[in-house]
């Protein structure tokens, strides 16, 4: 776990953000059709009406590079100012190259550099908080980090306890030094417990189990998850994570203005929310339209709170997240995008 990316650096913020998802909906009508389980149960386990699917022969670069090209344009930047990009990532176009490699020749940022980070679904706050540790160190000036993945192309559709949880999407900010000592990305707690790891896999497809009749055989290169072990850990880390960091910067849950979580069960959310003390008007859930899109979850979020005016120029932000591995990652902000 780590402190404020602030000691012996530039304060850092995110200047724009933007986000794609592909335009095809599974509905929970549709999924009524394909596995036994219903429209009201969905909802009332999980929060979730609809969620976006890519169509085949899309990857998770093509949604990366449609969020990273419509955020340098909301930054007012070229793609050749790009320093560093870090894609979080689960769902990999393919094994190497790295996905980050993919988009940045996909965009045309010639000038940088990157690489994947796999931290599930907080690949997003793993991947923000260390491009802005490098903006912070004087390593690149504007960095693009990229929260993408196809979910759709590692789950079983035959496994109702799954399939019904997960869709496609990606979401982009780029990093910059803030003008502003007091807008900007204020500290962050980061830590995993990897003793959680077999409760959200994907068995095969790694050096461990590659690909193999066998592994095919028994669907072995699918999400696998156990969701009664993963819905404790999430409520009570999400909780636990955002106290101390909260605790650390004298700051009570009453004063932050909007949590985003991410999107991986409503009940996770509220659970979480209400053993802090956070009002549900100041908790964005968006589950209902998006599903679980992983490291998508937040800057998604982010993007409806922004639309919805319910996010102005210096409330005091809290991002948090829990993923496979386990891995867990807050970040605590004042918002202020580039005008």
């Amino acid at each position: 776990m780590r402190r404020t990316p602030r000691a012996g650096g530039r304060p850092t913020t995110i200047t724009s953000l933007a986000t794609y998802v592909p335009p095809r909906l599974l509905t929970n009508a549709d999924l009524e059709k394909m596995v036994d389980t219903d429209d009201e149960w969905i909802l009332r386990r999980v929060g979730i009406r609809e969620r976006h699917i890519a169509d085949p022969g899309v990857g998770s670069s093509d949604l990366a590079k449609e969020a990273a090209m419509r955020a340098l344009g909301k930054a007012g930047i070229t793609a050749d100012e790009v320093g560093v990009i870090v894609v979080g990532t689960v769902t990999p176009d393919m094994m190497f190259p790295s996905t980050a490699c993919l988009v940045q020749t996909k965009i045309g940022a010639s000038r940088a550099w990157g690489f994947d980070l796999g931290a599930a679904c907080s690949g997003f706050s793993y991947a923000l908080t260390t491009a802005a540790q490098m903006v912070s160190a004087g390593g690149s000036r504007h960095a693009l980090v990229i929260g993408a993945d196809v979910m759709s192309s590692i789950i079983d559709y035959t496994d109702r306890t799954t399939c019904v949880l997960f869709g496609d999407g990606a979401g982009a900010v780029v990093v910059e030094a803030s003008d502003d000592d007091g807008i900007g990305i204020l500290d962050f707690e980061n830590f995993v417990d990897g003793s959680g790891g077999n409760a959200l896999c994907m068995p095969a497809g790694g050096s461990l189990r590659p690909a193999s009749r066998e592994t095919v055989d028994h669907r072995l290169h699918y999400v696998k998850q156990d969701g009664a072990t993963v819905f404790k850990f999430a409520v009570r880390n999400t909780e636990e994570a955002a106290r101390r960091i909260l605790d650390r910067n004298g700051i009570k849950p009453c004063e932050i203005d909007l949590f985003v979580s991410h999107q991986a069960n409503r009940r996770i959310i509220l659970s979480a929310t209400e053993r802090l003390g956070i009002p549900q008007d100041k908790v964005v859930i968006n589950i209902e339209r998006f599903g679980n899109t992983t490291a998508g979850t937040i800057p998604l979020a982010l993007n409806d709170a922004v639309e919805q005016k319910r996010l102005k120029e210096g409330d005091l932000l809290l991002l948090a997240s829990v993923g496979a591995g386990f891995t867990v990652g807050t970040v605590l902000m004042r918002w202020g995008l580039k005008k």
